[in-house]
C-alpha cells in the first residue's frame, strides 16, 4: 500500500482575487468612493479640532496631527477624483503617484516637528481635547482602514489599497499622539512623541515608495495595461 503524497506546508496565505465582474466592480467603485467621503469628512473635522486645540495648548504634536489630517483629506480627494471617471483604472498610475507624493509630504512634515520638538525641548500644556480626540480616531481610523484595504483588494486598485494604508498609519499616529499627550499629562516625558513621530516617518517613506513604484494590487490589465492577467492581488498586508 502506497504512503499517501505529501504536501508541502503553505506557510504565506494564498494571494487575494480582485473581481472582474462589471456589476460587482461597479457596486466595489461606489462603495471605494463612500469610503474615501467618510474619510474626507472625518479628517476635516479632525484637522479642524486637532489645530486649534493644539495651538491653545502649545503641542507641537497635536498641531501636527491636525495637519496630518489635511494629507489625509487629498489622499480621499484623490480616490473621489479618480472613481469619478468613467473607467476609473485609466486613472490608477497617476492616483498612485499623488497619493505616494501625499505619503512623503507627510513624513516629511512629521520628521521636520519632531526634530524641532526633540531639539527645542517644547513642553506642550495637558489638553484634553487632544487626548479625546487622538482616542477617538484610535478607534475610528482601524475600521476604516480595513473596510478601504479589503474594498481596493476587490477592485484589484493599487489606489484604494494605498489610501487605506494611509488612514492606518493614521491609527498609529493616533496612537503615538496619545501615547505622547498622556506621557506628558502624566510624567512630563515630552520627547516620547517626536521619538515615535521618526518612526512612523519612515513607515510613511516606505509606502510611498511602494506606490510610487506600483506596488501591490493593480487593476486587470484589460482595463488598465498594468499587468495583472492572473487574476490575483499579491498585497497581502
Amino acid at each position: 500500500m502506497s504512503e499517501p503524497e505529501s504536501r508541502p506546508l503553505q506557510l504565506t496565505p494564498p494571494p487575494s482575487t480582485w473581481t472582474t465582474d462589471p456589476d460587482q466592480r461597479r457596486k466595489l467603485s461606489r462603495r471605494a468612493q463612500l469610503l474615501a467621503g467618510a474619510s474626507v469628512t472625518y479628517n476635516v473635522v479632525e484637522a479642524v479640532v486637532a489645530v486649534s486645540a493644539g495651538a491653545a495648548a502649545g503641542s507641537v504634536a497635536l498641531v501636527g496631527f491636525g495637519l496630518d489630517s489635511v494629507v489625509e483629506v487629498s489622499s480621499g480627494l484623490v480616490i473621489l477624483w479618480q472613481f469619478r471617471h468613467r473607467v476609473p483604472e485609466t486613472r490608477e498610475r497617476r492616483a498612485l503617484r499623488l497619493l505616494a507624493l501625499s505619503f512623503f509630504g507627510l513624513a516629511a512634515y512629521v520628521t521636520v516637528e519632531s526634530l524641532r520638538s526633540l531639539v527645542g525641548g517644547s513642553h506642550p500644556d495637558t489638553s484634553p481635547v487632544g487626548i479625546g480626540i487622538a482616542a477617538a480616531s484610535l478607534i475610528v481610523m482601524p475600521f476604516l482602514s480595513w473596510a478601504q484595504r479589503r474594498t481596493g483588494k476587490a477592485l484589484g486598485s493599487g489606489a484604494v489599497v494605498a489610501d487605506g494604508t494611509q488612514t492606518l498609519l493614521c491609527t498609529y499616529l493616533s496612537a503615538v499622539l496619545l501615547a505622547g499627550l498622556l506621557l506628558n499629562a502624566t510624567l512630563g516625558w515630552a520627547w516620547a512623541d517626536p521619538i515615535a513621530g521618526l518612526v512612523i516617518a519612515a513607515v510613511a517613506v516606505r509606502e510611498g515608495l511602494e506606490a510610487w513604484r506600483g506596488k501591490g494590487c493593480c487593476a486587470p490589465a484589460t482595463a488598465a495595461g498594468c499587468g495583472c492577467t492572473d487574476g490575483t492581488c499579491t498585497d497581502g498586508r
